[in-house]
């Protein structure tokens, strides 16, 4: 596997985590491609570290989000949207390291997330 920072992403990460997810550390939050998968049908995925690996290293909880470029670079705006407020979406409010399942996180709670962003970015006048 091949990792780039993905500024493009990590820009609209943070867009949506300020209009959706404020308890969410952007200072502690990085996207990145991914290159030369071998996982099936696996689009992103979002890393957490483990409170023990932060309390043993002396650091805050950080987060990698990863985007897979074979497949996310073939969705259209609104999919790749969507995939990044599911991935923002498995970081929980206490922001702690740990990881919110996908009996939560799944299509109906990320369309409701979606539906509700594209209305508040409407009321700001950003769209």
């Amino acid at each position: 596997m091949k990792y780039e920072t993905a500024e493009d992403i990590q820009k609209e990460a943070e867009e949506i985590s300020r209009i959706l997810f404020p308890h969410i550390d952007l200072a502690n939050v990085k996207c990145f491609r991914s290159r030369g998968t071998s996982s099936r049908g696996t689009i992103a995925r979002c890393h957490g570290l483990p409170k023990v690996m932060q309390k043993a290293i002396g650091i805050k909880a950080v987060y990698a989000l990863e985007f897979l470029t074979e497949r996310f670079e073939k969705l259209d705006k609104e999919e790749k949207t969507k995939v990044i407020i599911h991935e923002l979406m498995h970081i929980p409010k206490s922001f702690g390291g740990g990881f919110i399942h996908h009996n939560f996180v799944n299509e109906r709670s990320v369309n409701m997330a979606y539906r509700e962003y594209k209305k508040r970015k409407y009321e700001n006048g950003v769209l």
